[in-house]
């Protein structure tokens, strides 16, 4: 039975939810938070969708205390989840947080469980991800690093790190232009991704609250203990998807595997090699260096080549 509190957000995928609520099952939390939002407007499948989710999650068939925190109407994404959250580390100091197209290898629980422990008190670390991009780079000889990179497919956190969420990201205009975010950002091309970000962010353009979550890690200058080892897979890129909608996405159900040995860093510091990748291979740092010329001239390849398959089948049609 695992000690630690597992926080479970669903919505309208009841397919995804069979799967991603068995595996929990098989983990046996002693408690289980489940948050889930309400149906939109002018969708007309969501509240039988939304229906059969809560029907499954219904099926806690072990010794267990459940909470559960629905709304009745839809609050959407960062509202439903930042406030759910709140409610959850309003009751308990820490807690594993899976949404309901995460797929977790059952060694997640234990390395989120011991690392939770170890770092119970140290102000520097603030997330424990699940999620590895590194594509088989291993980095250092631990079992995991540290990031300040705080992806949110399956992680766990304490109250101490949640309670300085900032999900309007106030402190972002005078951060913004601190020599402090310069010190956090040196690139000056991630600079100005996530001044993108976080400036559409601050101005309600985006519904999400991992952008505001990730800004107020980085302020307040925390570290993410990453697995060298992929432990949670998302299973629910798609139409379905909110910010997952691409099928073929090189993100979209990446394996999972096991850790052999759990071994700690000996230093607690950020790896700038495994973060550099990330931004380059992640959130397409690579593409961005390229120069203007290049991108213009690869448009205008691509458009030549499609002009001329087009105008071969067009002129090839076979009747």
């Amino acid at each position: 039975m695992l000690s630690t509190s597992i926080a479970y957000i669903v919505f309208n995928r009841p397919n995804l939810t069979k799967q991603t609520f068995g595996v929990i099952r098989e983990q046996r939390p002693s408690q289980l938070f489940i948050i889930a939002d309400g149906p939109r407007s002018g969708h007309p499948t969501d509240s039988e969708r939304c229906a059969k989710v809560r029907e499954i999650v219904k099926c806690v068939d072990w010794p267990c205390h459940v909470y559960r925190n629905y709304s009745e109407i839809n609050l959407g994404l960062k509202s439903r989840v930042s406030s759910g959250l709140d409610w959850v580390f309003s009751q308990v100091e820490r807690a594993i947080v899976l949404e309901d197209d995460c797929m977790a290898h059952p060694d997640f629980f234990n390395f989120c469980d011991v690392l939770l422990e170890r770092y119970a008190t140290d102000e520097r670390v603030w997330v424990v991800t699940g999620n590895n991009f590194q594509n088989g780079r291993k980095r250092g000889d631990a079992t995991y690093y540290f990031s300040k990179y705080n992806h949110c497919w399956g992680w766990a956190s304490w109250r101490r790190a949640w309670q300085n969420y900032h999900g309007d990201l106030s402190f972002w205009p005078e951060w913004k232009n601190s020599s402090d975010w310069t010190a956090k950002t040196p690139n000056p091309i991630e600079r100005r991704y996530w001044d993108s970000i976080f400036d559409r962010v601050f101005a309600d353009k985006i519904d999400s609250w991992a952008n505001p979550w990730t800004a107020s890690i980085w302020y307040h200058g925390g570290l993410t203990a990453t697995p060298n080892v992929n432990l949670v897979s998302n299973i629910g890129f798609g139409d379905n998807g909110t910010h997952t909608k691409s099928f073929d996405s090189r993100l979209s159900e990446l394996p999972v595997h096991s850790i052999a040995e759990l071994t700690h860093p000996i230093r607690i510091e950020q790896n700038i090699l495994a973060d550099n990748y990330v931004f380059d291979h992640t959130f397409g740092g690579r593409i961005m260096r390229l120069p203007w010329s290049l991108l213009h001239f690869q448009h205008r390849l691509f458009s030549f080549l499609f002009r001329r398959i087009s105008h071969f089948l067009s002129t090839n049609v076979i009747h």
